[in-house]
């Protein structure tokens, strides 16, 4: 990647479409500007969800033809000349040359867990209009950017992880820091992942039936097209998909029966081993047998539950009961969580606008499967951008509710009460109308005994689903059904990323020890495989025990963690790549990453300076522990604890969390300092600097092609 490169020219277009591509671009664009117009203009009165629809789609698809277009062209400079990792290191086990469909599936299903559904929905107490922008801006400017950039560098590297690169472009002491942050952030990052497949699947026969099925279907799927029937796609995916909905009807038939369903009602505690346990198989595992053609089967189900969806919303045309900006915005003191707009809003919201945890994928699986240079547009930016749809559809979810059961559903059970009576008052209190009647009615109508504080994002999502769904599709007779459905769908949503997760993890912990036993460098050897994966999957399944024991509840305690951590991460994926543009001489071409850079600087220090040092006991770790600390001292028990026991865990918990969201901000801190070392090392040099980029090599011209999974696109 250097200025003398020339760029990759596509095809010649024929000449008597052009005037009808350009009218069918300003039309979108247009439609787009109308969009984002109603949204921004239109107060006092109900807005159809529609009009999100069209803004954000519209927005994605020019931002998709022309500046991710123009990124890769201009910017980057792929080269399909050039082989990629998969080609020149095939292993069979990590480097495996993949098919653009079938890697867009495996990469979009990694990186797509519980945040687009989890924060858009909290995030719904600021507003639509906060929330909706941050998504898709973010999302363009920013996470789709981010995603792209970093899986074009590791697959020049290699493939190989971010903190490594951070290692090898800036220097030791950065490096260093950048290795130790991206390791322990990991671990927080799939401890929270996990964390929501367990509230979703305790006590839920038919989720986790279901969720249980894809794991022997995805294994047929690999098994069939690597040995029965190579790169046989369709009939695979047909196979896979019809299977797929058989599991989730059987899930149904588990539920009713009484023998099955003892067997697959599983306790928290019970769901944290489980998970542990696949955690480590998921990781040691060929890819192509289980993670790739996984991913693929849950991307049919994700994708196709969103366009769902979208189909229902055009149907139905619900409105958006929520205020564009609630009085929650300005004040900072909501029911949901506490803070102002502004930080909190753009950590609450990090997966479907910007997450750092994309990079780890991107400088994880997906660049050693990568076959082609030009498919990081689709798999990077396009896989981001539809993250970031599925994060819209979570904000609609929640918007379309009543916002008094919105808040009921979301709020601490502290604050509301025991009974139904209880909630509808501390509601009302709240500046909303609700009564107990409607309360048990919404939980009746799903066919749950209560619905009221099932924190966490994913009931109010189910609850939004199968309101959107059960109007256009079935009627009010239907709505059980897609609520629970919807419950099923999240946690195999969540779950594709904690298997892939655990196995980017394994490959950063390998990169980071290659460094001191050079064996571990070699990503295929088997006892480097089981050391690293055995200590990733016990590093964030503590945590993840810690959570599902919590007394304050896992999600309320580790979710501003995973927010600031999953941020931070992004701000060391970005500033890697400004640095590689600045150091091979592209200054003017930095402010791509550059800007994103800076802005999310600013956002992620600030949220981590509040979560540390504020003296609001709803803010601050530590001015919570010290509140449950003196109260301990003085004898008394505070809610939600129940014994002594309790207040010291939360006490424990509150310590650990304050401790590590100010050690990541200083690694990212020492980072970032180092990375300007290299900035002003670079641009006073007279010419580029050395970077850590793979020679090229041209494409293998052997008789036979290598195997892929799937169709070799043109």
């Amino acid at each position: 990647m250097n200025e003398t490169t020339p760029p990759v020219s596509d095809p010649p277009r024929p000449r008597g479409g052009r005037a009808l591509r350009i009218a069918v671009w300003v039309a979108v664009t247009l439609a787009a500007t109308a969009g984002w117009a109603v949204l921004a203009l239109v107060r006092g009165e109900q807005i159809s969800a529609v009009w999100l629809l069209v803004a954000a789609l519209c927005s994605y698809a020019v931002a998709y033809r022309f500046y991710a277009r123009w990124i890769t062209r201009r910017v980057l400079r792929t080269d399909n000349t050039r082989a990629t990792p998969a080609e020149r290191l095939q292993d069979g086990v990590d480097y495996v040359p993949t098919g653009k469909g079938v890697l867009f599936g495996h990469h979009f299903a990694a990186i797509a867990g519980a945040g687009p559904l989890v924060g858009p929905v909290l995030a719904a107490q600021l507003g639509y209009l906060p929330g909706v922008l941050w998504i898709v801006v973010g999302a363009v400017a920013a996470g789709a950017v981010q995603d792209m950039v970093v899986l074009f560098l590791s697959m020049r590297r290699d493939g190989r992880s971010l903190g490594q690169m951070v290692r090898d472009e800036i220097g030791p002491v950065g490096g260093v820091a950048a290795i130790l942050a991206v390791l322990a952030i990991m671990v927080i990052l799939l401890a929270v992942l996990a964390l929501v497949v367990v509230n979703a699947l305790a006590g839920s026969p038919w989720g986790t039936f279901s969720i249980a099925m894809t794991l022997p279907i995805a294994l047929a799927m690999g098994f069939w097209l690597r040995v029965v029937r190579p790169g046989h796609v369709l009939e695979t995916s047909v196979a896979g998909a019809v299977l797929l909905l058989a599991a989730v009807s059987g899930g149904h038939w588990v539920a009713q029966s009484p023998s099955w369903s003892a067997a697959f009602t599983l306790t928290p505690t019970t769901l944290v081993w489980v998970l542990i346990g696949y955690g480590f198989l998921a990781s040691v595992l060929p890819v192509w047998l289980l993670l790739a053609p996984r991913d693929y089967l849950s991307t049919f189900m994700k994708v196709g539950v969103i366009s769902l969806m979208a189909v229902a919303i055009v149907i139905a045309m619900p409105m958006m009961k929520a205020d564009a900006i609630s009085k929650f915005a300005a004040e900072g003191t909501g029911p949901v969580f506490s803070g102002s707009l502004f930080p909190f809003l753009f950590i609450t919201i990090a997966c479907g606008a910007l997450s750092g945890f994309h990079a780890l994928i991107s400088s994880g699986t997906t660049p050693k499967m990568i076959r082609r240079e030009s498919h990081i547009r689709l798999i990077g930016y396009g896989g981001m951008l539809t993250e970031s749809f599925v994060a819209v559809m979570a904000l609609v979810a929640a918007c379309v509710l009543e916002p008094g059961l919105y808040f009921a559903v979301n709020s601490p059970a502290a604050l509301l009460g025991p009974t139904a009576d209880s909630a509808a008052e501390a509601v009302r209190h709240l500046g909303f109308t609700l009564s107990a009647a409607d309360l048990q009615g919404a939980a009746a109508a799903v066919g749950e005994q209560s619905v009221q504080s099932r924190t966490g994002g994913a009931p109010t999502f189910a609850l939004g689903l199968s309101h959107i769904l059960s109007e256009a599709f079935g009627g009010s007779a239907m709505r059980s059904f897609w609520y629970h459905f919807a419950i099923m769908f999240e946690a195999l949503f969540i779950l594709t990323t904690v298997d892939a997760g655990t196995r980017v993890g394994r490959f950063m912990l390998q990169d980071a020890l290659g460094n001191v036993w050079r064996p571990m460098r070699n990503v295929s050897w088997k006892p480097g495989i089981w050391l690293c994966s055995a200590l990733m999957v016990a590093g964030w399944g503590y945590f993840l025990l810690m959570g599902a024991t919590d007394p304050l509840g896992g999600i309320n305690q580790l979710f501003p963690l995973f927010g600031i951590a999953n941020q931070l991460l992004a701000a060391l994926a970005l500033a890697l790549a400004t640095t590689v543009l600045i150091k091979q001489g592209r200054l003017r071409w930095a402010w791509v990453t550059g800007v994103p850079l800076l802005w999310d600087i600013a956002v992620t220090l600030t949220a981590s300076w509040q979560k540390v040092f504020s003296s609001d006991p709803a803010v601050g770790f530590f001015a919570q522990r010290g509140r449950y600390a003196h109260a301990l001292e003085r004898g008394d028990v505070l809610a939600p604890a129940h014994s002594a026991d309790d207040m010291r865990q939360i006490i424990t918990n509150s310590t650990v969390d304050g401790v590590l969201a100010a050690a990541f901000a200083l690694l990212v801190i020492v980072v970032m300092a180092d990375v300007l070392r290299i900035w002003v090392k670079a641009l006073r040099s007279n010419s580029p600097l050395p970077t850590s980029e793979t020679a090229p090599q041209p494409l293998p011209d052997s008789g036979a092609p290598a195997p892929v999974l799937a169709e070799q696109a043109s």
